[in-house]
């Protein structure tokens, strides 16, 4: 209630231009400190914040007066982001439900090889399951593979890198500020145009893990390097997910069309109607019902970690409303002009932020420099789809540069220390961060200078 006494106390809006609504510069601070209490409490109240309740209650007394803000001045606006909101976590949970059903089995052995083939499928099928359905889904077969050796932290480390963030940066499926944008009329084949930059940078991690696990690999005691594979072949159990995915892709894709059929059929149907969002609902919900509760246990799936997601990007996805306003009205203020400055502004907020509100405030702010109309014009011009790219890399990319720039991050993490008699001791909050400072930073100041300086009108 101190909230809702509190609302008539906070700027008032300062009305509309060009048929936007133009709200105060005080009302970002919502939205501010819901970032802000993500990065923070999870470090300063950790066990208060691992509550799922507890993280509700923060992202809904941060976003109520927003909410009624937007209700009395601009409630379509309002009801466009609920909307947004609703097919974005409709993709998380459909893939995540997905993903959880598949388990993978055998006797893999972790030499360096074995491993970097392992990353290297992971970040191709994160375009296709999302980051942290693949993540899910490979690190503990990963390991599983591993268990024998001593010197794996940086097994798991290079996996967040490659599976749990730069991977996905191929389709919308692959992380959520990629899929933000396709909602927001940006082509799903638009992202292909990213490969020429995610294919050597998967390249050069690739090749960077290699050599380091085995010098690692080199470092263990004879015993284990010698160590026999065991007899178990290598399966898939609940291979019928795989179909239940392809069901999502495809239901992503024939949206579009989907709707123009069920338009000219004359049923009567509301433009946007969510066909989409129910055939991904379908496809979840088959998943559940036809994969064997056993493989679920065996892959101990539970649905904590999408709740946790579902409930912080309720919060998100309202305070962040007057933000994208006014980078929609007063962008070209910022400073920001040229593809370089747009991938390490995006990319240095997703770092301790999440990259998907980051992706839409850094692409509005692209939209005004640009002078196009919303995001999907973008697209339309060699200059707007340079800016849409560097905002696209630094918000996928740099969520690797800490545990809290991407959701999967944390709960790799999770995994990988309670793995039982696999647990693998991760480093520190800034123990990780001196990791992504020595190996990705370099990395990314290349591809700056590289893709978004010397080469930016040939790709």
């Amino acid at each position: 209630m101190a909230v809702l006494w509190t609302l008539p106390t906070l700027p008032v809006a300062s009305g509309h231009a060009a048929g936007i609504f133009d709200p105060s510069i005080g009302w970002v601070a919502c939205f501010a400190l819901l970032l802000l209490s993500i990065a923070v409490l999870p470090l300063t109240i950790e066990h208060w914040w691992e509550s799922n309740r507890n993280k509700a209650l923060v992202a809904t007394v941060l976003s109520v007066p927003v909410a009624g803000l937007y209700i009395v001045n601009a409630p379509v606006e309002l009801l466009h982001s609920v909307l947004e909101y609703f097919s974005f976590i409709v993709l998380l949970w459909s893939l995540y439900t997905v993903s959880g059903g598949i388990v993978l089995r055998g006797s893999l052995k972790g030499t360096p090889g074995v491993n970097a083939a392992f990353l290297a499928v992971g970040a191709v099928i994160a375009n296709l399951f999302g980051t942290t359905g693949a993540a899910m889904l490979l690190i503990r077969p990963l390991l599983r593979m591993n268990e024998h050796r001593k010197n794996k932290k940086h097994i798991v480390i290079f996996f967040i890198f490659l599976v749990a963030n730069i991977g996905g940066a191929l389709t919308p499926l692959g992380d959520p500020p990629l899929f933000l944008g396709y909602l927001r009329g940006v082509p799903f084949t638009w992202t292909f145009s990213l490969a020429p930059i995610w294919l050597p940078t998967v390249a050069v991690l690739l090749g960077l893990f290699y050599f380091w696990d085995r010098r690692a690999y080199a470092r263990e005691e004879l015993s284990v390097r010698e160590m026999a594979v065991g007899n178990e072949r290598l399966s898939i159990a609940g291979s019928l997910n795989f179909v239940l995915a392809m069901g999502i892709l495809t239901a992503t894709l024939i949206s579009g069309h989907l709707q123009e059929v069920v338009e000219a059929t004359g049923l009567g149907w509301p433009e946007g109607s969510p066909w989409r969002e129910a055939i991904m609902i379908s496809m979840g919900l088959l998943s559940m019902k036809l994969t064997p509760k056993a493989l679920r246990e065996e892959n101990r799936f539970s649905f904590a970690a999408i709740v946790e997601v579902a409930v912080l990007f309720a919060g998100i996805f309202v305070t962040m409303l007057p933000a994208l306003a006014l980078l929609k009205l007063h962008g070209r203020d910022l400073g920001v002009t040229e593809p370089w400055q747009f991938m390490w502004a995006s990319g240095t907020l997703s770092s301790f932020l999440d990259n998907a509100p980051t992706y839409l405030v850094f692409a509005q702010a692209a939209v005004s420099v640009a002078g196009v109309d919303g995001i999907a014009g973008l697209v339309t011009q060699p200059a707007g789809a340079q800016l849409l790219k560097a905002v696209s890399i630094g918000a996928v990319f740099m969520g690797a540069n800490t545990y809290i720039g991407n959701a999967p991050n944390f709960m790799v993490k999770a995994v990988a220390e309670t793995a039982g008699e696999r647990r693998v001791r991760m480093p520190s909050f800034f123990g990780y961060m001196a990791y992504s400072a020595l190996i990705l930073l370099p990395l990314f100041a290349v591809v700056a200078a590289v893709f978004f300086v010397l080469l930016r009108h040939l790709i």
